[in-house]
């Protein structure tokens, strides 16, 4: 069964076709670019593209849900649950922290990624499994209770983060782990996105009107 993976939870476009019977994996990435909206779709039809391949081969998708910016996991979930309703297949949500926890060979692992405004999202995990997060906190303030064998975290964090490893590197999420760590013999549960806080965009405040214009009486 091919399966189409797609992640937008990372400034890198993680998209990719995964054949469950044979293994064989397709990756169309497009790193650290923040324009998520308008190149998704057309990356995923030159994936197709590339292995001849067309949306009625697919058998079920796999999207990253997360951790995430409200923007980016929006465009991912939002354009994975519009394929699996068109096309009439499942499509399951992953945790993206799952994804790239899986392909660091170290029994005790934390992943990192960029939450913005000075914050950072995170996910430990102990033979494979989370054992905490995901969440959110400042770099500094990022604490665990025990040692941790790696790290996955973007080079400009590296230095603002309390926890150390022995290894450190930062991981991005392929196609082929996001279906990995996806349960596809399962009924798959509702997207629920982790956004893990409120959106960047705010309501603006209310302006107190002004006393020139007069109050009209109904």
């Amino acid at each position: 069964m091919w399966v189409l993976a797609l992640d937008t939870a990372t400034p890198d476009l993680v998209t990719g076709l995964v054949n469950t019977d044979t293994g064989d994996t397709i990756d169309e990435i497009v790193p650290n670019t923040r324009n998520h909206n308008a190149i998704l779709v057309p990356t995923v039809q030159k994936l197709l593209e590339r292995g001849g391949l067309t949306f009625a081969d697919l058998g079920a998708i796999v999207v990253g849900s997360g951790p995430g910016p409200f923007t980016g996991l929006r465009v991912g979930m939002s354009t994975a649950s519009a394929f699996g309703q068109a096309l009439g297949i499942p499509v399951h949500g992953v945790v993206t922290h799952d994804a790239v926890a899986s392909l660091i060979d170290e029994p005790r692992v934390l992943v990192v990624t960029d939450a913005r405004r000075r914050e950072v999202y995170w996910a430990a995990y102990d033979q494979g499994v989370r054992t905490a997060g995901p969440d959110v906190t400042a770099p500094a303030s990022l604490t665990l209770d025990h040692e941790v064998d790696a790290i996955s975290v973007p080079d400009h964090l590296r230095d603002s983060l309390a926890v150390k490893a022995p290894k450190a590197s930062n991981v991005a999420p392929t196609a082929a782990a996001l279906v990995a760590v996806a349960d596809l013999t399962s009924t798959p549960a509702p997207l629920e996105p982790h956004y893990l806080r409120r959106p960047d965009a705010k309501v603006p405040a209310q302006k107190p009107k002004s006393p020139a214009i007069p109050e009209v009486q109904l």
